[in-house]
C-alpha cells in the first residue's frame, strides 16, 4: 500500500493510500488503535474500512484480537451491524472493509439535539435488544456497547465496533489485571472478573446507553474512571430522567448480579408491550420473562405516536429559557364532504379537453377537516388522535397549533394530509378564523402520506417536490400528485396513485409546463398533464415505449424512443412540435436549466474519451450549437454571459464536469458558445461528487464524503481555483440548490442545511427527522426548494416542512 502525506502530526497523518482494492477516500473517524475511511468497491458501494495503526501492525497480540473482531463482526447478521465486505487481519497494516451506514452515532446525536423523546426511547430500547439478541445468538459478547458505539440509521440502530468482543468458542483470554472497555457503560463483573465475562454484560450496558439517551448522561458518572469503576460495582444507578414507563425496565437491566438481569428476548416481549396501543403502567420490579423462540417482531423504529423520529419531541425547555411549551388545541370536527371523482381523458397528438374543471370540482371548499391534539402526530385508521409533545423551541416564538386532516376522495383511493394551523380554529377555507393569507408567514410542518399505499409497517417515505406559478407540487409514497399551498402546507388538492411502483423505482417531482403539472404514472406508462387549480387530468399519453426517457423543458414534453427518434409535444395542449433524430446522438439524455427554452443533448463515447453536446430550441427542434468536448463530461448548470446580439438565450454558458479514469470529478469546464471559448481547470484534488449546483460563475461540488468545495472556472491554477472547501459531515445528501447567496441540500437524517455559498460556512440546519428504512428510493434524499425567499423540505419520515430561508440559524 503506497503511503500518501497527510496533514497533521498523528498516527493518520501517514495513512495508506489503499486497503487492499479499495482507495481510501476520505477519514470518517480515528481512535487509538486505527482511523476509519470511507472508501468505495469496484462497483461503488460505500465502505468504511478500518485501517489500523502501524505501531499496532508488530503486536502479536493485537493482532490475534484484531483477527477476533473480524471473525466476531462476520458471526454477527447485517440486520443489527454493519456486514464485512473484506479484511486482512495478517496484511502489512491489518485492516477490515465494511457497509457504510450513513447516520450519526447516538453521542453524536444526544450532543447535537439533546435527549431522546419517550417514544424514541422505546424504540431505541427495542432495536438494540434485537440486536444483542442476534448477537448472543452468534455466540458473540460484544463487551463494549457504548452510545459512540450505536448508529442511528434509517432502519433501527446499528451496533458497530466489535473491536474487545469475544466469542464464546474463543481461544483468547483477558490477561490478569488488565481491564479493557468504557467504566461508565461496563457491567460490575467486567472490573472484578473480567475473564469471566457474557452476554448479560451486553445487558447491563444496554441500561447505561438507555439512560444516556434518556438523559444525557450516564447511570455513574465521575471524571475519574476509577471512581466509575467503584460506583458501578458498589453504587444505586442516577436514573433521574428516565421515563417512567422504561424505569423498571432500566432498573432490571442495571442489576448488579448478571443473573438478575433480563435476556434480550424479555426485553423484546416488554417493549413490545410498551409500544402497543394500550402501554402498561410499569410499576415495581420488571418480571422475569422466559426466553422466547424465534425471531419476533422487527424494531419499533418510527411507527408510533407517542413522540415519531428523534426531533419530534423536544426535551422541556431548561428553567430561564425564553421558550415556551407548546400548548394544545381541540378542533371541531365540521362536514365532510368527498370530492368527486372524474374519469382521465386519454388523449393522444391533439387536445380534447373543453376545460370544464378550470373552476374546480363542486365541493372543493367543503373537504373533511378534523381538528387533533398535535399537527406532528400520526395518522391511523383515518383518524386523528396522539399525545402533544414538548418542544424546546429555538426562537422566542410561540407556535400554538392544531392538526387539520383533510380527507379528500378522489377516484380509486384516499388520501390523508396532516397539516399544521397556526392560529387555531380554521375558516371553511382552511385558513385561520379572522385571518388571511397576507398575514405574517411563519413556518409550517405537515405529513403527506395515503392509506393503503404500501406493506404494513413500511411506514411513510419522503416526498419530492417542486415549486411553480406560487404554489409546492409533491409527489411520493401512494401520492401521484399533490398541490401544496406554500404560505401554510396546506393540501390545495391530492391525487392518489393509481398504479404501483417497481421496487427500485424512484418518484419524480411534478413539473410544470406550458401551465400545466406534467407527471408520469408511478409505473412509467402514463404521461398526465393535471390542472394546478383542481389537479383534474387536461390531458394524458402513453408513454410505455419511451421507458422513462421523458423530460419536459420549459413549455415543451421531450420523449426519446429507442430507435432515437425525439418527439416533442407541448406541454400545455399535448399537440406534437417536432419529431425527429439528433445528428451525432444514438438515443440521447436531455438536460435544460432556468427557463427551459434550450435543452442540451449528451452522448458520451464508449471509452468516455470525448463527450458531444448539442443545444437544441426545444420548441422548434433547431439546433442552437453543437461541440464534442474531450473526456467524459457531464453538465452542471448555466449562467448568463448577457444578451447576445440576436437577443436569445444562445448566449448561456453551460458549466460541466470532467471525470478521471476512477469516475472521480477531476475538472470544471466552462464553455461560453457565444464566443465558442472553452475553459478547462483542474481541481486540486479529484472528488467523488453527487451532486454539483452553479450560481453566478462559481460550480459547487457536494461529495460523498460530506465535503463541499467551490470552484471558479474561470481560472487556470488550480489552487486559486478553489475557493473554499466546507466539511458538513454529511455522507447521503440530497442534490445541492444554489439559491442566492446560499447553497441549501438536506441529509439522509432529514436534516436541511444551509451554506453561505460566498463565505463556506454553515449557516443553520434544522433538527433530524429520521424515519423507517424502504426497499428502493429511500437511499435517495429529495432535493429542498428554494422559492419566494422560502426554503421547503422533505424528510424520510413523510414530513413536508417550509422554513424562512433569510435567517437559517433560527431554524
Amino acid at each position: 500500500m503506497p503511503p500518501v502525506r497527510r496533514a497533521g502530526t498523528g498516527p493518520e497523518a501517514e495513512d495508506p493510500e489503499y486497503a487492499g482494492q479499495y482507495r481510501l477516500e476520505a477519514p470518517l473517524g480515528s481512535g487509538g488503535m486505527g482511523v476509519v475511511h470511507l472508501a468505495r468497491s469496484t462497483s461503488g458501494r460505500r465502505l468504511a474500512v478500518k485501517v489500523i495503526h502501524a505501531e499496532f501492525s508488530e503486536d502479536p497480540e493485537f493482532r490475534a484480537r484484531f483477527r477476533q473482531e473480524v471473525a466476531a463482526a462476520r458471526r454477527v447478521s447485517g440486520a443489527f451491524t454493519a456486514p464485512v465486505v473484506d479484511a486482512d487481519p495478517d496484511g502489512e497494516r491489518p485492516w477490515m472493509a465494511t457497509l457504510y451506514i450513513p447516520g450519526p452515532t447516538l453521542a453524536e446525536h444526544v450532543k447535537r439535539s439533546g435527549p431522546l423523546p419517550t417514544g424514541d426511547m422505546v424504540r431505541l430500547a427495542a432495536g438494540l435488544s434485537e440486536a444483542l439478541r442476534d448477537i448472543h445468538r452468534a455466540g458473540v459478547v460484544h463487551r463494549d456497547l457504548k452510545p459512540s458505539n450505536v448508529l442511528l440509521a434509517a432502519d433501527g440502530p446499528k451496533v458497530i465496533d466489535f473491536g474487545i468482543s469475544r466469542p464464546s468458542d474463543s481461544e483468547l483470554r483477558t490477561e490478569t489485571g488488565k481491564l479493557i472497555g468504557t467504566p461508565p457503560f461496563m457491567a460490575p463483573e467486567q472490573f472484578q472478573r473480567p475473564r469471566h465475562v457474557g452476554p448479560a454484560a451486553d445487558v447491563f450496558a444496554l441500561g447505561s446507553v438507555l439512560v444516556h439517551a434518556a438523559t444525557g448522561r450516564g447511570p455513574f458518572e465521575s471524571e475519574s474512571p476509577y471512581i466509575v469503576a467503584y460506583q458501578v460495582v458498589h453504587d444505586e444507578a442516577d436514573l433521574a430522567g428516565v421515563p417512567h414507563v422504561l424505569l423498571p425496565l432500566i432498573q432490571r437491566c442495571l442489576a448488579k448480579d448478571p443473573d438478575e438481569r433480563p435476556t434480550p428476548d424479555a426485553l423484546m416481549t416488554v417493549l413490545r408491550a410498551i409500544g402497543g396501543p394500550h402501554p402498561p403502567a410499569l410499576r415495581g420490579p420488571l418480571p422475569r420473562v422466559p426466553a422466547q423462540r424465534g425471531r419476533g417482531t422487527g424494531p419499533l423504529w418510527g411507527d408510533d405516536d407517542d413522540g415519531g423520529p428523534y426531533d419530534e419531541r423536544d426535551p422541556a425547555p431548561e428553567a430561564g429559557s425564553d421558550a415556551a411549551p407548546q400548548t394544545e388545541a381541540e378542533g371541531e370536527a365540521e362536514a365532510a364532504t368527498a370530492a368527486e371523482a372524474e374519469a382521465e381523458p386519454d388523449v393522444e397528438d391533439e387536445d380534447k379537453d373543453k376545460d370544464k374543471d378550470e373552476d374546480g370540482p363542486a365541493g372543493a371548499d367543503d373537504r373533511a377537516r378534523y381538528g387533533g391534539p398535535d399537527a406532528d402526530t400520526r395518522i391511523r385508521d383515518g383518524s386523528a388522535h396522539g399525545e402533544a409533545g414538548r418542544r424546546r423551541s429555538r426562537t422566542a416564538r410561540r407556535w400554538v397549533t392544531v392538526g387539520v386532516l383533510a380527507a379528500v376522495m378522489l377516484g380509486a383511493g384516499t388520501v390523508w394530509a396532516l397539516q399544521r394551523d397556526h392560529g387555531g380554529r380554521r375558516s371553511a377555507h382552511g385558513q385561520p378564523a379572522g385571518a388571511t393569507k397576507a398575514a405574517a408567514w411563519r413556518p409550517w410542518k405537515g405529513t403527506l402520506s395515503a392509506e393503503g399505499s404500501g406493506a404494513e409497517g413500511e411506514g411513510i417515505r419522503a416526498a419530492f417536490c417542486s415549486h411553480g406559478d406560487g404554489a409546492l407540487y409533491c409527489a411520493g409514497r401512494g401520492v401521484e400528485a399533490a398541490r401544496l399551498d406554500p404560505a401554510d402546507g396546506e393540501v390545495v388538492w391530492s391525487r392518489p396513485a393509481t398504479a404501483s411502483r417497481p421496487d427500485d423505482g424512484t418518484p419524480t417531482a411534478p413539473t410544470l409546463s406550458g401551465g400545466l403539472v406534467q407527471v408520469v404514472s408511478p409505473d412509467g406508462t402514463r404521461l398526465r398533464a393535471l390542472d394546478p387549480k383542481t389537479g383534474h387530468v387536461r390531458w394524458s399519453r402513453d408513454v410505455a415505449s419511451y421507458q422513462g426517457r421523458v423530460y419536459p423543458s420549459g413549455d415543451t414534453v421531450l420523449m426519446v424512443a429507442a430507435d432515437g427518434v425525439v418527439t416533442a409535444v407541448s406541454g400545455a395542449t399535448n399537440k406534437r412540435r417536432w419529431s425527429h433524430t439528433v445528428p451525432g446522438h444514438t438515443r440521447p439524455a436531455f438536460v435544460s436549466y432556468g427557463d427551459g427554452r434550450t435543452a442540451y443533448a449528451l452522448t458520451a463515447s464508449a471509452d468516455g474519451s470525448h463527450t458531444l453536446v448539442t443545444a437544441i430550441d426545444a420548441e422548434r427542434g433547431t439546433v442552437r450549437w453543437k461541440r464534442s468536448f474531450s473526456g467524459n463530461l457531464t453538465p452542471a448548470g448555466t449562467s448568463s454571459a448577457g444578451t447576445s446580439s440576436a437577443g436569445t438565450d444562445s448566449a448561456e454558458v453551460l458549466y460541466l464536469t470532467g471525470a478521471d479514469e476512477q469516475t472521480r470529478t477531476a475538472e470544471v469546464v466552462r464553455y461560453d458558445p457565444a464566443r465558442r471559448a472553452e475553459h478547462r481547470v483542474a481541481l486540486a484534488a479529484p472528488v467523488s461528487s453527487t451532486s454539483v449546483a452553479v450560481r453566478g460563475d462559481t460550480v459547487y461540488l457536494l461529495c460523498s464524503d460530506g465535503g463541499l468545495v467551490a470552484v471558479d472556472p474561470r481560472r487556470t491554477d488550480p489552487a486559486t481555483a478553489q475557493r473554499w472547501r466546507l466539511e458538513t459531515s454529511v455522507g447521503n445528501a440530497s442534490p445541492l440548490v444554489a439559491a442566492g447567496d446560499r447553497l441549501y441540500f438536506s441529509a439522509a437524517d432529514g436534516r436541511l442545511l444551509a451554506v453561505d455559498a460566498v463565505r463556506g460556512e454553515v449557516l443553520g440546519q434544522t433538527p433530524p427527522r429520521t424515519g423507517k428504512a424502504g426497499k428502493s428510493y429511500l437511499e435517495l434524499v429529495p432535493a429542498p426548494v428554494a422559492a419566494d425567499g422560502k426554503v421547503f423540505g422533505s424528510a424520510p419520515d413523510g414530513t413536508v416542512f417550509g422554513v424562512a430561508g433569510r435567517d437559517p440559524a433560527r431554524w
